[in-house]
């Protein structure tokens, strides 16, 4: 069984050559202009928010109280990743819902303005389970999946890795 984490539920969701890499500690180019840019939103967003909480293998990047409920805010820098992002975010409160932490996320995007909820769901459990066996099965490969040339390539730090 595989340590599943946030970023392997992410990439898992865009590209399953990204999800081998990372589970298996081939870091991408930490000077790439986007990861570089994430770390910056990191530092300069929501600065009034508790950010980067360490729970199990978990890294929330905000966490707030509104109105009596826990919300678990994910920062992205564009919302083209939005549906890998989103079940980032639900695999946090999956985590958190283990528990016994009942929380809402909430999807931020600060350079669009942009914020989408996320409640996790009973389907949105089933479809996280279902994105856990084939992370599972993709890590416990001998070998990577072959590159596939898709539209996330460009911006990717392993892309040297795979096209060079």
């Amino acid at each position: 069984m595989v340590a599943i984490t946030g970023t392997l539920v992410q990439s898992y969701g865009i590209c399953k050559r990204q999800t081998w890499l990372m589970a298996h500690q081939i870091i991408p180019d930490q000077e790439h202009p986007y990861i570089e840019i994430g770390r910056l939103l990191d530092q300069e967003t929501y600065s009034r928010d508790k950010k980067k909480i360490n729970f199990e293998n978990v890294v929330l990047d905000i966490i707030r109280s509104d109105e009596g409920d826990i919300v678990v805010g994910e920062v992205k820098k564009s919302s083209k990743a939005q549906e890998s992002a989103r079940l980032q975010l639900a695999f946090y409160l999956y985590k958190l819902k283990q528990s016994g932490v009942d929380a809402k996320g909430l999807l931020l995007f600060p350079e669009e303005r942009k914020r989408i909820p996320v409640e996790l769901t009973p389907d949105l459990e089933n479809e996280l389970e279902s994105i856990f066996k084939g992370i599972n099965a993709v890590v416990l490969r001998d070998t990577p999946p072959p590159p596939e040339k898709i539209g996330y390539c460009k911006n990717c730090g392993y892309r040297e890795f795979c096209w060079s």
